[in-house]
């Protein structure tokens, strides 16, 4: 096997989002095992070239129509796929830093806001209707409430436990180590199909993978008002779920559960 093109595949992640699974990162290695070796080509540009890429989606969004609306389904892939190829670049140069996972995760975001921002004004002249804008303003709304409890969380835990995050940190390593690749390059046709058909739950998630293929075949088909529906609906739920979830860990956390003698 190509020794680069599997160094390459090494840095895929277990847990990428389901659309990033098995379109994006993979269309991404592909494109890595191009440039990789191009010394001037740093992670960070290349996050910078996405973020870039998205905002012309936006754009394109924004001026409407059939053919523009094609266009930014595109570019919004070729957004993901850059936002794939810089932690896989980093990974296999050994170059990653805090700073470049801080701007990725900051783009990501960013792009969110402006994607379905540019959306729920497309949909408004489509339709002349406050509503889509009301639905696009509470799905990221509540899709950043479910990052921002993530960190308040970890806020109110270190408060009372300085050694919380690393023992965090270590948990989440140990867990991952303990996952065996069982697909991918070098693996069996049956053993990449059964797989792919686990990964398919993590549709479910409806995170940042999932918006990608949302977003793009809602432009393509130009149905991005029930789109902005499903985008609301979903995020509304987790956000709510998030919270719930979180404060119930910290309440365990906080008084955790004694033991009968008999359940010892």
């Amino acid at each position: 096997m190509n020794n680069k093109l599997h160094r390459l595949w090494a840095t895929k992640t277990k847990e990428d989002e389901w659309w990033s699974s098995f379109v994006t990162s993979p269309l991404a290695i592909a494109v890595n095992y191009f440039v990789v070796d191009i010394k001037w080509l740093t992670p960070n540009l290349i996050t910078l070239f996405s973020f870039l890429v998205a905002v012309a989606a936006s754009a394109f969004i924004i001026i409407g129509g059939t053919t523009n609306f094609i266009l930014a389904a595109v570019l919004i892939h070729v957004s993901h796929i850059l936002d794939c190829m810089d932690g896989q670049m980093a990974r296999y140069r050994g170059t990653s830093s805090r700073v470049g996972g801080y701007f990725d995760k900051l783009t990501d975001q960013v792009q969110i806001i402006i994607w379905f921002g540019a959306v729920s004004y497309a949909a408004y002249l489509q339709t002349h209707d406050i509503l889509p804008i009301l639905l696009a303003f509470a799905g990221v709304s509540f899709y950043t409430l479910r990052g921002y409890v993530k960190y308040v969380t970890i806020y109110t835990e270190m408060s009372g436990d300085k050694e919380y995050l690393s023992k965090n940190i270590q948990e989440k390593l140990d867990k991952e180590n303990e996952k065996k690749e069982n697909a991918g390059l070098g693996y069996g046709v049956s053993a990449n199909i059964i797989w792919f058909i686990k990964e398919q739950r993590k549709i479910l998630s409806f995170d940042e993978g999932v918006f990608i293929f949302m977003l793009s075949a809602a432009l393509i088909f130009n149905v991005i008002v029930p789109m902005l529906w499903i985008f609301a609906t979903s995020q509304v739920f987790y956000g709510i779920y998030r919270s719930l979830q979180r404060g119930r860990q910290i309440h365990l956390n906080e008084h955790p559960r004694v033991l009968h003698p008999t359940e010892k």
